[in-house]
């Protein structure tokens, strides 16, 4: 079976009231957010003001070296993007998450986290001192003793907008999102979650202006959640 492009829409709304949440915070654009999300546990990312890019690392809180694998998550949806549905994989095959809910439509995983070094090649030499998702990934992680910049991998970019033509070329384009409109993931193991909410300026999917994104968790019955 060949691998889909198909950009067609799965939105379907949550009906989880963020009253009942447990969690709750507001990522300004250019920083780090990493929480450990329990099995049954439910994430939603709002895209507070629309077309911001959530630059998003899932890892398994047993086995941090496990982490999210783009190819293995591509292949079991034959799919580039991500939607209502869709099963995000590790690299061992382990199901991590499922998104439940989606009222953007679809999301990146293969364009990748900007760095010092890709805005130099996308935009010019000048961008090099700018401020990027993986100096944010890097600051995160050394948090924690038990990664390292070798857990850095191809990562999520929820709400951004990554058509690829009929010669299998990227493009970054306007986003497709919107103000308030949010992705929910539910967690199928135990999950550690690491966010860089883009500082990127030279980009129109956020039409060259960063904005905040929200997190709000929901508790799996009996369960808690902690940072």
């Amino acid at each position: 079976m060949s691998t889909s492009i198909s950009t067609s829409n799965h939105l379907i709304g949550s009906g989880l009231n963020p009253v009942h949440a447990i969690y709750e915070t507001s990522i300004p654009a250019g920083e780090g957010w990493m929480y450990d999300l329990l099995e049954g546990q439910v994430l939603r990312i709002v895209d507070v003001e629309g077309n911001q890019a959530v630059d998003t690392l899932f890892y398994s809180t047993e086995d941090p070296a496990d982490r999210y694998s783009a190819i293995r998550t591509v292949t079991k949806q034959q799919n580039l993007y991500l939607t209502t549905g869709s099963v995000l994989v590790a690299e061992s095959g382990r199901e991590l998450l499922k998104i439940t809910a989606d009222t953007c439509g679809r999301h990146d995983t293969i364009g990748g986290a900007c760095s010092a070094q890709s805005n130099t090649v996308r935009y010019s030499h000048e961008t090099l001192p700018m401020h990027n998702c993986r100096d944010t990934f890097m600051l995160m992680l050394s948090g924690r003793s038990e990664y390292s910049k070798q857990d850095l991998a191809p990562n999520v970019n929820f709400f951004m907008n990554v058509p690829v033509t009929p010669e299998g070329k990227l493009t970054f384009a306007d986003g497709v999102s919107g103000p308030g409109r949010y992705v929910e993931l539910t967690a199928l193991a135990p999950v550690t979650v690491l966010i860089s909410n883009c500082p990127q300026l030279n980009n129109p999917c956020n039409a060259y202006n960063p904005t905040p994104a929200q997190v709000i968790i929901w508790d799996a019955e009996g369960g808690e959640g902690h940072v």
